[in-house]
C-alpha cells in the first residue's frame, strides 16, 4: 500500500503523510508579493491570501481505488483515513472540513459556506449542494453602505470588520444533508480527527503564521481572536507554535452529538448573534437574529453541465457565477484548435504557457466575466436572462462572442452581451480566500467542494472557536449602478451573495447522459477562482497534462479589464521580460506579475486508479490508498 504527494517518497502506511520539501509538512520558501497597483476599476485582487512560495518539481501521485485532495496534510490526512476506514466521498468532506477550519482558519470554517457538487457512482446523478451564506432578513439594500436611514454613515470601522460583513453561516447544515443522503459513516464520527487536534494541539503551519503576520492588526481587534492567534504583547504567533483549541473542540461536539441543528439553535446560536451584534470598539453591529440562523437551509441544486471536445464539464449553478463562467469560457474556446497552442519545454512545473494560448483563454475570460459580471447573482432574486443558464451558453451565442475575439490584439475590457432583461447595472464584485477538496472513494463517489470564509480570517469576529465569515461583502455595497439602474447582486433580506467558487466533475461524454466519470477539479482563490479552473481544464483536456503539471502551471487568466495576470511566483517566468509578458503585451495586454495564491487540486481517473496533484503554492497534498 502507498501513499504518496510527490516525487519518491517511500510507501510505509495508508494515509500517512510524507516529509520533504514536496510533501507538504516541510515549509514552502516565503516570496515577497510585488508591489502591484489595485485594479480599481474592478476592485478584483489576483492575491486573495498572502502568498508563501512555491514547491518545485511536485509529481503526480498514483493511487488504486481511492483518493483525497486537499490544501492541508492534517485534513487530507483526515478524509483519506475516512476513505480507508469504509467512508465514502460525502464522508470524507466531513472529516476534512472540521479539521481545515482549525488548521487553515484564515480561509474556511464551520462560521462560512460551501459550495459542492456530488457524483453518486450507482445512478451516475450529480447533485449540486449550496451551502452559501444568506443576508440576515433585516439585511436591506443599504446594510453595507450606512448604518441605518437616519445615520447614513458608513459603518464602523469599516463594511467588511463590522457586524455587518457576516452573514448566515451555511457550510455545518450543507454537510449535514450531503452526509445524509450519502454517507456510509456514523455521523459523529466524521468530528474524531479535528477534536483530536484541538485538544491535543497542532503545530502552527508556515503559511498559517504568514497570514496571522498579515492580519495580526484586525485579528488584535477582536478579544478571542487575539487571545487566540496573537502572543500577549500583541505580536503574532509563530510557524511551529503549538495551538489548542478547547472551545473549537466543544463546538464540534456538540454537532457531532446533536447534529447541525446544536450549531443553528441553542447556545451556538445565540453566541454567534451576541458576537456577530458586538459593539466592542464602537463596531456597527449585524441585524443577524437567532430565527435566521434557525432558518437558514441549505439547498440541492441542478449542476450546469456542458459539453467541452469529448466531455461533459459539469459546475456549480447560481448563486456561484464560477459554473456559467467557466462554461460559458470553455464554449467560447471550443471554437479555437486550444491543442495547436500548448505550452513549451514541458516540465515538471507545467513548461512554458504559449502566448497565443494564454492570449485566448485571457480573452474568453473576459467576455465570460462580461457576462458574469452583469447578469449572473442569486437566481432566485434575479432571474438569469431566458429564466436559467442556457441563454448565457447556448452554442450559438458563444460561436458569437467567440468572433469577438482578434487574435492579435486584447479587447482588454469587453462589453456584456445584450438580453431582454430590462436595465441592469454592472458589477465585477470583490471576493478573497477560500479552500478547497477534492475526493473519489473506492466505490466511485466523487466530490468537489470549495468552501470559505471570504477574507482572509472572514469577518475577524471568532466565537466558541471559529471564526465569522464576511460574506456579504460579496454583495455590491451600492443597490444601483451610477445610472440608477438595479445591479443583480444587491444586498436583499435572505438573498445569497454572489461567489466565483467552481466546484467542477468532468465526465467522459455519453449518449445516454454522463458518461464515466474522469476528473474532479477545484480550487480556492477569490474571483481569479474561475481562471484557475480554466487553465487547469485545458491543461488537462487540450494540452495532456498529468495533473500535477496542470496545477503547477503557470496561473495565468483575466478578468474584465485590460489587465491580465501571470503568477510571477513560479519559475519558469523571469520578471517583466520574460518573453510570455513581452509577448502578451506586443498583442496589447497589460500584464500583473503578482505572486498568485491558487490552491487547486485535480484528480484524473488512469488505467491503474487515479492520479493526482495539489497546488504548490499552498501545503497542500494528494493521499490514497
Amino acid at each position: 500500500m502507498v501513499v504518496a504527494c510527490s516525487n519518491d517518497e517511500a510507501a510505509s502506511d495508508v494515509c500517512a503523510i510524507p516529509s520533504g520539501p514536496n510533501g507538504g509538512t516541510a515549509a514552502p520558501a516565503t516570496a515577497a508579493t510585488p508591489d502591484i497597483t489595485p485594479d480599481t476599476t474592478e476592485n478584483l485582487s489576483t492575491n486573495p491570501e498572502v502568498a508563501t512560495g512555491y514547491r518545485s518539481n511536485m509529481t503526480a501521485v498514483q493511487t488504486t481505488s481511492f483518493a483525497a485532495a486537499t490544501a492541508n496534510p492534517l485534513a487530507t490526512q483526515a478524509a483519506c483515513e475516512v476513505l480507508a476506514d469504509g467512508g465514502d466521498a460525502a464522508d470524507a468532506l466531513v472529516a476534512a472540513q472540521m479539521v481545515l477550519g482549525l488548521v487553515e482558519p484564515q480561509s474556511s470554517g464551520i462560521g462560512g459556506g460551501a459550495f459542492a457538487l456530488y457524483y453518486d457512482a450507482d445512478d451516475r446523478s450529480v447533485q449540486a449542494f449550496d451551502g452559501r451564506e444568506v443576508a440576515p432578513a433585516a439585511a436591506t439594500e443599504n446594510y453595507l453602505r450606512w448604518i441605518d436611514d437616519t445615520n447614513r454613515t458608513e459603518p464602523v470601522p469599516d463594511a467588511r470588520a463590522s457586524g455587518r460583513s457576516i452573514g448566515v453561516p451555511g457550510v455545518v447544515r450543507m454537510l449535514e444533508l450531503m452526509q445524509s443522503e450519502h454517507g456510509n459513516a456514523e455521523w459523529r464520527n466524521l468530528f474524531e480527527p479535528a477534536v483530536a487536534l484541538a485538544d491535543d494541539g497542532f503545530s502552527i503551519s508556515p503559511r498559517l503564521a504568514a497570514a496571522i503576520d498579515d492580519s495580526a492588526t484586525d485579528l488584535g481587534a477582536d478579544p478571542d481572536a487575539r487571545s487566540y492567534f496573537l502572543q500577549p504583547d500583541g505580536s503574532p504567533k509563530p510557524a511551529g507554535e503549538t495551538l489548542t483549541n478547547p472551545a473549537y473542540s466543544k463546538t464540534l461536539g456538540a454537532i457531532a452529538s446533536d447534529g447541525a441543528e446544536a450549531f443553528y439553535s441553542g447556545d451556538i446560536a445565540q453566541a454567534i448573534v451576541a458576537e456577530a451584534g458586538s459593539t466592542v470598539n464602537g463596531m456597527t453591529p449585524s441585524q443577524m437574529t437567532v430565527t435566521d440562523l434557525a432558518n437558514y437551509e441549505a439547498k440541492v441544486r441542478e449542476p450546469i453541465c456542458v459539453p467541452y471536445r469529448d466531455n461533459q464539464i459539469c459546475g456549480m449553478p447560481t448563486p456561484s457565477s464560477g459554473g456559467i463562467a467557466v462554461a460559458s469560457t470553455l464554449g467560447i474556446l471550443s471554437n479555437f484548435p486550444m491543442d495547436q497552442y500548448p505550452p513549451t519545454t514541458l516540465d515538471l512545473n507545467g513548461g512554458k504557457p504559449s502566448v497565443d494560448g494564454v492570449h485566448l483563454i485571457s480573452e474568453a475570460e473576459r467576455l465570460a466575466y462580461a457576462d458574469r459580471d452583469k447578469y449572473v447573482a442569486d437566481s432566485d432574486f434575479v432571474p438569469l436572462p431566458g429564466g436559467s443558464s442556457e441563454a448565457l451558453l447556448d452554442p450559438t451565442y458563444v460561436k458569437g462572442r467567440a468572433a469577438l475575439i482578434n487574435p492579435d490584439r486584447s479587447m482588454g475590457t469587453a462589453t456584456a452581451g445584450t438580453f431582454d432583461t430590462g436595465p441592469m447595472g454592472w458589477f465585477a464584485g470583490v471576493e478573497h480566500g477560500t479552500s478547497h477538496i477534492s475526493v473519489v472513494d473506492a466505490e466511485g463517489d466523487a466530490a468537489s467542494m470549495t468552501t470559505t470564509v471570504e477574507s482572509a480570517f472572514g469577518s475577524f469576529h471568532m466565537v466558541d472557536g471559529f471564526l465569522l465569515n464576511n460574506q456579504m461583502t460579496d454583495f455590491s455595497a451600492e443597490p444601483t449602478d451610477p445610472q440608477g439602474a438595479p445591479l443583480a447582486n444587491r444586498v436583499e433580506p435572505g438573498k445569497r451573495p454572489r461567489s466565483s467558487m467552481a466546484p467542477t466533475l468532468v465526465f467522459e461524454s455519453a449518449d445516454n447522459g454522463l458518461g464515466q466519470l474522469k476528473m474532479v477539479v477545484g480550487s480556492p482563490g477569490g474571483s481569479v477562482i474561475i481562471q484557475f479552473v480554466v487553465k487547469t481544464l485545458v491543461g488537462l483536456i487540450d494540452w495532456g497534462m498529468d495533473p500535477q503539471q496542470a496545477v503547477s502551471m503557470v496561473d495565468f487568466g483575466a478578468a474584465n479589464s485590460p489587465k491580465t495576470n501571470v503568477g510571477g511566483e513560479h519559475p519558469n517566468i523571469s520578471g517583466p521580460d520574460d518573453p510570455l509578458v513581452t509577448g502578451l503585451q506586443n498583442l496589447g495586454h497589460t500584464v500583473e506579475l503578482a505572486d498568485q495564491s491558487s490552491g487547486l487540486s485535480a484528480l484524473l481517473r488512469t488505467e491503474a486508479g487515479w492520479s493526482g496533484g495539489a497546488d504548490p503554492r499552498r501545503e497542500g497534498i494528494v493521499l490514497g490508498d
